[in-house]
């Protein structure tokens, strides 16, 4: 929401500047995407992906004091990178660690965590930069990120989860962590005669 206004305001900026910055983000993110798509999942992989979010914001610190629009271009397109790679790693979490009969409840809870707050940031990010400053709103967002997904890897045991629920490695499959059970199933008929 803050970076038109940073882009314009600050750095002299334009509708074209934006447009690149915003190409950035989503070349970054693809590519990603592709190259965590194309390595084992890593064997810490809650680890893993809950630094690359947190550790993932720090390119804001730089967006938010970047002297010139080909910084923010550059710090957009490793923001991208950070947030897309550990969705590789998240999807397959979805696949592999939650069963199968749950799948689509849990894949639309989550779904609906993540939009439904997507707005309140937004409505709060105008207030935050006029009462703090852009620039100290960009700090914020870029420090506070690595510190919960410190505090949540610690708190949550996130290691030890990982060690007690490895993925398969390559040509193996995942043990089920919960046998597929039938939601609907057919009803007996006890006493009947075919």
């Amino acid at each position: 929401m803050l970076i038109p206004f940073l882009i314009k305001g600050r750095l002299a900026g334009g509708p074209g500047d934006h447009a690149i910055v915003m190409a950035a983000f989503g070349i970054g993110g693809a590519l990603g995407s592709l190259g965590m798509a194309s390595v084992r999942m890593p064997r810490r992989y809650l680890t893993l992906m809950n630094l690359m979010w947190g550790v993932g914001c720090l390119p804001l610190v730089a967006i938010g004091f970047a002297p010139s629009v080909a910084v923010v271009v550059v710090a957009a397109f490793v923001l991208g990178a950070m947030f897309s790679a550990p969705m590789v790693i998240w999807g397959t979490l979805l696949q592999t660690r939650v069963p199968a009969h749950m799948l689509g409840r849990v894949a639309s809870l989550d779904f609906f965590v993540s939009v439904s707050l997507m707005p309140i940031s937004m409505a709060l990010a105008g207030p935050v930069s006029e009462a703090i400053g852009i620039r100290t709103t960009f700090l914020v967002a870029g420090i506070v990120p690595g510190v919960l997904a410190a505090l949540a890897i610690w708190l949550f045991r996130l290691p030890q989860d990982e060690i007690t629920h490895p993925l398969a490695s390559s040509g193996e499959t995942a043990p089920d962590i919960e046998p597929d059970i039938d939601p609907y199933p057919e009803p007996e008929l006890a006493g009947c005669v075919a």
